[in-house]
């Protein structure tokens, strides 16, 4: 009994700790962008000039399309990947893992010399939309988005839910789509909400091909208004857990459609 209060106390303990760590930064950033530097009162400009100022407001919707073009694309393209391996060519997983995880080896400066002159294809044959660093979005979240599926695909006996679908008549897609997916969407998830993150982060990239991104915004306005800078950046990180208490509502009320079906 006497374990069982101190265990719980110590919980408690260091949950209040963590919290208080998350917490003061993100205090701070609102003190910061709701006071006036020079009559000290509190004023919710800062955050008013986050939808009144032009590039800010077109750096937000060029951030969130970048985020939901990154997913798909991130979806469509390693999911079935993954699963296909896994089920089909598991000789091959070695070497899927490698290629996901190689972009965390190569720094983000490399990469942008590298897509430099591919860049200069995609303007001429596309156009030059910030749209277009979906692309090197996708390469970037592979490795993360790669461990958090595989840990979901390591979790079920997919070759045995293949094997029974196939043997009822459903085909691949069926297969992929329909059996394995709905078992790993806690993985599929988790990674969606990673692609997330890191697309409302990502400065380096964005920065050094000249397109505007929410960071991108966010560091230039920081030069001229600071109080608008840390609203916005406040904002992206509320925006950021408000995606993740989201996917948490539709992963549970997935469960919960589950069960009373």
């Amino acid at each position: 009994m006497n374990q069982s209060w101190a265990w719980r106390i110590t919980r408690v303990v260091l949950l209040a700790c963590f919290a208080t760590f998350f917490a003061l930064p993100l205090l701070a950033l609102l003190n910061f962008s709701t006071k006036d530097t020079i009559s000290k009162e509190r004023t919710a400009d800062a955050w008013r000039a986050l939808f009144d100022n032009p590039l800010m407001s077109e750096a937000i919707r060029t951030s969130l399309e970048l985020a939901a073009i990154t997913t798909i694309g991130m979806v469509v393209l390693l999911v079935p990947t993954m699963v296909w391996v896994r089920l089909r060519v598991p000789a091959a997983t070695r070497l899927v893992e490698f290629l996901c995880l190689l972009p965390l080896t190569i720094p983000a400066l490399v990469i942008v010399v590298g897509l430099d002159d591919v860049y200069a294809w995609v303007n001429y044959l596309v156009n030059d939309s910030a749209l277009t660093l979906a692309f090197v979005y996708v390469v970037l979240v592979l490795p993360f988005s790669y461990r958090a599926i595989d840990a979901a695909l390591s979790a079920i006996d997919s070759t045995t839910l293949a094997e029974a679908a196939r043997s009822l008549g459903a085909g691949w897609f069926t297969v992929i789509v329909r059996v394995i997916v709905p078992n790993i969407w806690q993985g599929v998830l988790n990674a969606a909400f990673i692609t997330v993150a890191l697309v409302l982060g990502e400065f380096t990239i964005a920065s050094l091909l000249h397109y505007n991104t929410l960071p991108v915004a966010i560091v230039q306005l920081g030069k001229s208004d600071a109080a608008t800078s840390m609203a916005a950046s406040l904002g992206t990180l509320l925006l950021a857990f408000v995606l993740l208490v989201l996917l948490s509502l539709l992963d549970r009320r997935r469960h919960h459609i589950g069960r009373t079906s």
